[in-house]
């Protein structure tokens, strides 16, 4: 008896192999036949995806004579576009710095305010050759404009810094005087994890 036992499982195990085995023998074939088509459809679906979300109700931003906000933009939203003639920058802005909102373009830091409200504005991208890998051209006097659905606003650097991760006082929030702080990774080349910034300031030209 224990013998047909050890018999029928040892058949069972094999069944279950070959089974495997020609399953994705047949999952190989079909892909090797239909990968392109199989992407197309997926891609497809992405793009509808993408689609019905960009279809929300956009709210429109303005802002008011004592340079108040009204109708913030939505967290992950893009709601302006930076560019740095010197070094040939023009990225969109999204409200938000997750790892998704930087792999779309520059992001702003929630704790910071906005262009037009009289305070520090912090925003970060990547240092990729799409982004800021040129930022080591950049010299004080060049400008920075950043539009935005509710006005343009231009900023001329002053200062440049090498700064830690951690140095949190070299990116002030404050209410005293509209500071636009763009940094990015260092060193520019880098391929990983950095711990350190390269902080540009620019202050608004009125």
């Amino acid at each position: 008896m224990p013998n047909l036992v050890g018999n029928t499982l040892k058949a069972t195990i094999k069944e279950l192999i070959v089974a495997l085995i020609f399953t994705a023998l047949i999952i190989g074939i079909g892909y090797f036949l239909f990968g392109a088509r199989i992407e197309e459809a997926i891609s497809l679906i992405n793009k509808v995806s993408i689609d019905v979300e960009n279809k929300k109700e956009v709210v429109e931003t303005i802002i008011d004579e004592n340079n108040k906000l009204k109708n913030y933009p939505e967290y992950g939203t893009e709601y302006a576009r930076i560019n740095i003639p010197k070094i040939d920058v023009d990225l969109p802005v999204y409200f938000g710095d997750t790892l998704e909102v930087l792999k779309k373009g520059v992001g702003h830091s929630s704790g910071s305010y906005f262009p037009g409200e009289g305070g520090s504005i912090i925003y970060m991208g990547h240092n990729s050759k799409k982004m800021f890998r040129r930022f080591s051209e950049l010299q004080i006097g060049n400008e920075i404009k950043v539009t935005t659905s509710y006005g343009e606003y231009n900023y001329k650097i002053y200062d440049m810094q090498l700064i830690n991760e951690t140095d949190f006082d070299k990116l002030p929030i404050q209410k005293e005087k509209e500071i636009l702080m763009v940094y990015t990774c260092y060193p520019f080349n880098n391929i990983g994890y950095a711990t350190q910034r390269y902080v540009v300031y620019a202050e608004l030209q009125k």
